[in-house]
């Protein structure tokens, strides 16, 4: 019997089925190494263009395969017009030049390394600009070089760019001033040898520490003015700073000698400029660059020639006004009340009951004046003695015919224990010597708000207790 005949389409055998699902594979690998060649190329393309400096790129036969925005911002010559050309003749080179620039360009194929030249190229609109070029082989899968890149910039541009960095070279290398650069975070991140050597300490070692582990005193002045510069920009003058460094044996002039510290003040002269980086939309901050002078000689001179000035002048005054003046012991008091301003807080007299040239053991003291008035735990001008203990700076200063300088201990009860006006925290007790004998003792008195006495503050002092002694001597003899 004939089998019966079905009807229907054909089923595909399975060798079919296998036949097609292996070229719908091979298609779709086919389609997906087509997005990976056209991913690829649009991402170089994106490098290409998003760089700064123009770039172009040659086959083994000098054909252009490569042009970015750079080198059409440069030369004018966008990349449609550009790749496919063979070689730079005639429109980016002169026919002229065009052999030995090509020869230069191609060459880096057979030569190790990176080679640097400069050319002048033509720009689209008949142009000429000077251009610092670098080109470097490009090998090819066999190893063996198949073109050349060459990266090209304008060369006043490339001179600007290496006169920055020579700039900061020298800057951080041994320059006369300090250089700090100062984060965010008000820490140091670079610094010269300036700047090492003036913080006591070494470039390395200063980095990332606060600033106050660095300075003793005047780190609050400078973060508050480095916070200043990050948020509003730099100051339009230099400020001058002062500054105590942290481990200074303070072995200079002692009128820089911070108060309770042995580091010395230090001023420096500084400047200030925000750094931002130039690689974003909107400036960002990268921190503070610190440029600083040592300049404490020049102002602790300035300062003493000023002090000298003013305290001369006060002299002046003092001696035209005590001429007026028909009572010695006014004119004595009247010379403290001058000697004060800008010198010291307080001033007191105490005289010897009597004068003589070595006076005897143990030594005793009646208050004659004060300024300003009533300074003194005892009133002035009673003639009654000055429980003075023994060892107290006036007495001493009595006994040595000179001067004696005095610093509180610390001590809450330190001034009432002198006898003198409560703050004081600072003495300089002078002799009072007229015709060769000893006739008393002035004591100068500084507060909290003052620095102690030195050596140039004795000097004056014992100015003033000249003219003080005379006064009193002259009423002595008025007396008798």
């Amino acid at each position: 019997m004939t089998a019966p005949h079905q009807s229907g389409p054909a089923r595909p055998s399975t060798a079919d089925a296998a036949e097609n699902n292996l070229a719908a594979e091979n298609s779709h690998a086919a389609e997906n190494n087509d997005a990976a060649e056209n991913e690829d190329h649009d991402l170089l393309a994106a490098l290409l263009d998003g760089m700064d400096a123009a770039l172009c790129a040659f086959d083994a036969e000098g054909t252009i395969t490569h042009w970015n925005r750079e080198a059409e911002r440069i030369l004018g010559w966008s990349a449609r017009e550009a790749v496919g050309r063979r070689g730079l003749a005639g429109w980016a080179v002169r026919e002229a030049d065009a052999e030995e620039v090509t020869g230069r360009l191609l060459g880096a194929m057979r030569a190790p390394g990176r080679q640097v030249d400069e050319f002048a190229l033509l720009t689209k609109d008949g142009g000429r600009v000077l251009v610092r070029v670098q080109t470097s082989a490009v090998p090819g899968a066999d190893g063996h070089p198949a073109g050349v890149y060459c990266a090209f910039s304008e060369v006043h541009t490339q001179i600007d760019l290496e006169r920055s960095v020579a700039l900061s070279e020298a800057l951080f290398g041994d320059a006369p001033w300090g250089v700090v650069l100062i984060d965010a975070d008000l820490r140091p991140a670079l610094a010269n040898t300036t700047a090492a050597r003036a913080l006591r300490t070494t470039r390395t070692a200063l980095l990332g520490r606060p600033l106050g582990d660095l300075l003793e005193h005047g780190a609050e002045d400078l973060e508050g003015v480095l916070q200043h510069v990050l948020a509003a920009g730099a100051p339009p003058a230099p400020a001058e700073l002062w500054v105590t460094v942290r481990g200074d044996s303070g072995n200079g002039n002692s009128e820089a000698r911070g108060a309770g510290s042995g580091g010395e003040r230090r001023c420096w002269r500084s400047g200030f400029m925000r750094l931002s980086t130039p690689l974003v939309e909107e400036p960002v901050p990268l921190g503070v660059a610190w440029l600083f002078l040592d300049v404490t000689k020049t102002r602790l001179a300035e300062q003493e020639s000023a002090r000298l000035r003013f305290r001369g002048s006060q002299l002046h005054r003092a001696g035209r006004a005590v001429a007026e003046c028909e009572d010695p012991m006014e004119a004595a008091a009247l010379y403290l009340d001058f000697a004060l301003a800008g010198f010291a807080d307080h001033a007191l007299i105490d005289l010897l009951p009597q004068p003589e040239a070595e006076p005897t053991l143990p030594v005793r003291l009646l208050r004659a004046a004060s300024a300003p008035a009533g300074a003194g735990p005892s009133p002035a001008g009673t003639a009654l003695p000055v429980p003075y203990e023994e060892g107290h700076p006036a007495l001493q200063a009595v006994e040595r015919c000179g001067s004696v300088r005095a610093v509180t201990d610390r001590s809450r009860d330190w001034a009432t224990v002198h006898r003198w006006p409560s703050g004081t925290q600072h003495a300089l007790a002078t002799a009072l010597r007229s015709r060769g004998r000893t006739v008393g003792v002035v004591t100068f008195l500084r507060g909290p708000s003052r620095r102690a006495f030195d050596r140039s503050d004795a000097t004056y002092a014992e100015d003033i207790a000249t003219r003080v002694a005379a006064s009193i001597d002259l009423a002595t003899l008025t007396a008798h």
